[in-house]
């Protein structure tokens, strides 16, 4: 059975026993600041178990895609080696809310796997916790299963919890037994890590909730949260113990095979590599479709170290350039139809994986000098110190095993000790500066106030100002009755016209006045999806819950941010078909004040498509279109060639907001015709990741203040130089010819200068042991190279050291003619010389440079050059 059979075969079982199919959430997880990524199948549904939060349904199943590779839950090291790592995989799962527990949980996981996948009931084990009496009955007496193919098994491996108090329960396992001819043994024995038994299942039953005094307290609702890998599954399914030997998988590497030229089987290391590129594969083309992109912190930065990780095993199947990106298709090809996220961002995943890739190489050429540099400096025989060989890991990508590969045959040893205390330390920095998400956790009155209250109903597409019921206020993190003059807290309400920050917009800020009471609002924010929260401050009287009071906008910042918004649209279908349909967006922001987009390119844009751009946008702007709004179903709304845009998730009905030649699915607010944005002007374009740039402009009064700006500028620089405005390039030109030959007039000037001060010098070298020494105190020399070259020239055969005052600094330069430097060597002496500075430097045996920091000691470092040749 295929991999994605299997799936299919998952969710329609669990749909025909009244589970709502529930889409993978995103990989990166929301309102959860702990988690890097979202690593199990039950993370979308925590604040449910928690009972925070309810839905519509109270059985669900999912295929979640999560990934470990970062933060706590890392397995990335192990990737290749194993049968089982991953760093992307698949869970699928089941989950009751409160409705079924124990019995059903069993009986469904049972039936699933011997009766739809047909799996051999005597191959299947299973654990239960040592206390779970109920557990051991429901699998031995319901099901059937034999008291030899059934373990009770410690609270380490069979109780769960999600933290030292709350929800907490025993587990229960389901292994398969792969035969004799695997190693291993079943769960409990010591020979249990083998790979003869394999968990393909775990049921967790949420009956307790644990107190402060560790007592455990039956939950009034018992929950149940199950997880059953998809890639471990199909293994069992296609006859083996080996992940990587499943269809999904295979299809990957061959696909690896047939770019690098490298067969599955010519060797250990070469199949670790292709393994490595087919998981790696996985993981850094899902996590660009979240909208995760290459950085040096955070997510980003794990996505950059698999990535590179990858790069680096196809550079041991002899890779030198980028190739990653072309395997996105095969990916597409294998999980698209299902992941249809894939399909969409492919030509945003290529790029950006192919530039990063290019930049790698670059990075991995730099890192070879270093480990010849660190050859150069260990010499034969000698060592490279752990910290050098953790500098060519963590910066450059290269593990022990490269820098020992590239080092075969030659008579040189590395400090393995060493490495390791580097790589504990970089550890223990990276658990210390893992704080969570940076998403901040939502207070629990929250969730109360949602349960209690419902969802708030935004009024804000027709009207600024409205009356609307106040149905909590929170202070801190803790719900409140009354707001009072100078409190700062949220306010939820159940309807209002405030924006709550959302697609890239920000939130409203404005007034909510209730008799003689008033509450500034200084930003408002969407929580849970559909809770609109007001943050701000009583600025006088007092507010209580159940209180009705007006709500109004500021009306001028709304505009503002209409006219930011509605260009924001326009600026994208001008993008897409002035650089390419490979235009999407990776991301914005709209203000009052200016609009910021992100999107998909390999290059910078030019100055004259940045014409155009700012130009076609204007026309569209006066054009005057009315912009209209239209609720309509997401695939309607695709059918009708509306935009999805980056990060936002979709309900059933979607509003589709056309704007002249633009149509794209957005909750945000806009004008009412284009001709409201007034004009468009674009203020700077740069690019912010592998693959991706950034626009920032203005539109309306802030457009306008700009070209004033502008203006003012260049009216002030026409009467510096006194000639009409528009004559300032043309003067600036002229004045720039004239600065270059007096440039070239002062350097032949000082040239001369230099050649004169440097006769007077020479006749100053004295004899020191039958060798001429020249020491000096130079001024105004531009080249002390050149300067050297020239007092070497004239004085034929000798020793010369320079030294010249910079401000605060001191340059120093030695010499050695030729005929002497098998005596004296120019580094040697500069580098003693320069101590006496306070300085450091060196260079080769017949010239070389340094620099000080103690000029009021320059003559003393100086007369130190005589020490040197006696």
């Amino acid at each position: 059975m295929k991999t994605s059979e299997i799936r299919k075969k998952f969710l329609g079982y669990f749909a025909s026993k009244g589970h709502e199919v529930v889409e993978s959430s995103s990989l990166v997880p929301h309102g959860d600041p702990t988690l890097m990524f979202t690593n199990a199948g039950m993370v979308p549904f925590k604040h449910v178990f928690l009972g925070d939060e309810t839905r519509s349904y109270v059985r669900a199943t999912s295929s979640q895609k999560c990934v470990r590779a970062g933060g706590k839950h890392n397995d990335l090291e192990n990737v290749g080696h194993t049968a089982r790592h991953h760093t992307f995989f698949e869970m699928l799962g089941n989950f009751s809310f409160g409705d079924y527990f124990k019995e059903d949980a069993i009986n469904f996981a049972w039936e699933f796997l011997t009766e739809e996948l047909k799996l051999d009931k005597s191959r299947l084990f299973v654990t239960v916790f040592e206390d779970d009496d109920e557990a051991y009955d429901l699998w031995t007496k319901g099901v059937g299963i034999p008291e030899d193919k059934i373990a009770r098994i410690g609270a380490k491996d069979n109780f769960w919890s999600m933290g030292d108090t709350g929800p907490c329960g025993p587990c229960s396992e389901i292994f398969y037994d792969h035969g004799e001819h695997v190693w291993g043994g079943p769960p409990g024995t010591p020979e249990e890590d083998g790979d003869r038994f394999v968990e393909i299942w775990n049921l967790v039953f949420m009956q307790y909730d644990r107190d402060a005094e560790g007592t455990l307290n039956p939950l009034p609702k018992p929950s149940v949260d199950t997880g059953m890998g998809l890639e471990r599954v199909a293994a069992v399914l296609q006859g083996t113990h080996d992940n990587y030997s499943i269809d999904l998988f295979q299809n990957l590497i061959a696909a690896a095979s047939k770019v690098t030229g490298i067969k599955l089987g010519d060797s250990d290391e070469q199949d670790v590599s292709l393994r490595v590129l087919a998981d790696h594969l996985r993981s850094v083309s899902f996590l660009l479709a979240d909208g995760v992109l290459p950085s040096n912190e955070g997510r980003g930065f794990v996505l950059r170290r698999i990535l590179r990780r990858a790069c680096r095993h196809g550079r041991l199947l002899g890779m030198k350039q980028a190739f990653m990106y072309k395997l996105v298709q095969a990916l597409v090809d294998e999980m698209g139809d299902h992941f249809t996220e894939l399909k969409e961002a492919q030509g945003n995943i290529e790029q950006v994986i192919r530039i990063e890739e290019e930049r790698f190489i670059k990075t991995l050429d730099k890192g070879l000098k270093l480990v010849e540099q660190a050859v150069s400096d260990a010499g034969e025989g000698g060592t490279i110190p752990g910290k050098t060989l953790f500098t060519l890991y963590d910066t450059f990508g290269f593990p022990t095993d490269l820098t020992a590969d590239i080092l075969k045959g030659q008579n040189i040893h590395l400090d393995m000790d060493g490495f390791e205390v580097c790589m504990n330390e970089q550890r223990e920095r990276a658990r210390a500066a893992w704080g969570g998400s940076g998403e901040a956790a939502l207070p629990k009155a929250v969730f109360e106030i949602r349960e209690q209250h419902g969802a708030t109903d935004f009024l804000g597409y027709t009207t600024i100002q409205a009356e609307g019921a106040i149905s909590g206020l929170i202070a801190g993190d803790k719900a409140a009755d009354v707001a009072k003059e100078g409190d700062e807290v949220w306010l939820i309400a159940n309807q209002t016209p405030f924006y709550a920050e959302s697609g890239g917009q920000t939130g409203d800020t404005g007034v909510i006045r209730n008799k003689d009471a008033e509450f500034v609002v200084t930003d408002t924010k969407k929580v849970l999806s559909d809770l609109f929260v007001h943050i701000g401050k009583v600025s006088k009287g007092s507010f209580s819950v159940g209180d009705t009071a007006v709500f109004e906008v500021q009306g001028a910042r709304r505009d503002a941010i209409a006219r930011n918004h509605t260009a924001t649209h326009l600026m994208h279908a001008v993008l897409r078909d002035v650089l390419g349909e490979h235009v999407k967006q990776a991301g914005s922001l709209v203000t009052d004040e200016r609009l910021r987009f992100d999107f998909s390119h390999h290059q910078p844009v030019s100055e004259d498509e940045r014409k155009i751009i700012e130009a076609r946008v204007n026309a569209a702007i006066w054009a005057n279109d009315a912009v209209e709004t239209k609720l309509m179903t997401q695939d309607e709304a695709v059918a009708s060639g509306a935009m999805a845009l980056f990060g936002e998730k979709y309900g059933d009905e979607v509003r589709v907001v056309s704007a002249g030649f633009s149509t794209e699915l957005c909750g945000g607010t806009h004008v009412k015709r284009t001709g409201d944005i007034g004009v468009f002007r674009i203020v700077s374009e740069a690019g912010i990741a592998a693959g991706v740039r950034r626009i920032e402009a203005v539109t309306g009064e802030a457009a306008y203040q700009s070209f004033v700006a502008d203006a003012d500028a260049l009216n002030r620089a026409a009467n510096l130089v006194k000639v009409r405005p528009n004559e300032v390039v043309d003067a600036i030109k002229t004045l720039q010819i004239k600065l270059k030959d007096a440039e070239k007039e002062l350097q032949s000037v000082k040239a001369k200068a230099s050649t004169g001060q440097l006769d007077d010098l020479i006749a100053t070298a004295q004899d020191v042991n039958g060798i001429k020494l020249l020491t000096a105190e130079v001024k105004d020399v531009a080249d002390m190279r050149d300067f050297m070259d020239k007092a070497k020239g004239k004085l034929k055969s000798g020793v010369i050291v320079f030294g010249q005052i910079k401000g605060e600094k001191v340059q120093l330069v030695a010499g050695v003619t030729k005929d002497l430097t098998d005596k004296y060597n120019a580094g040697q002496i500069v580098r003693e010389v320069a101590q006496i500075c306070g300085g450091k430097g060196g260079g080769k045996p017949d010239l070389a440079m340094a620099g000080g920091t103690e000029p009021s000691k320059l003559k003393e470092a100086l007369s130190e050059a005589c020490n040197l040749l006696k």
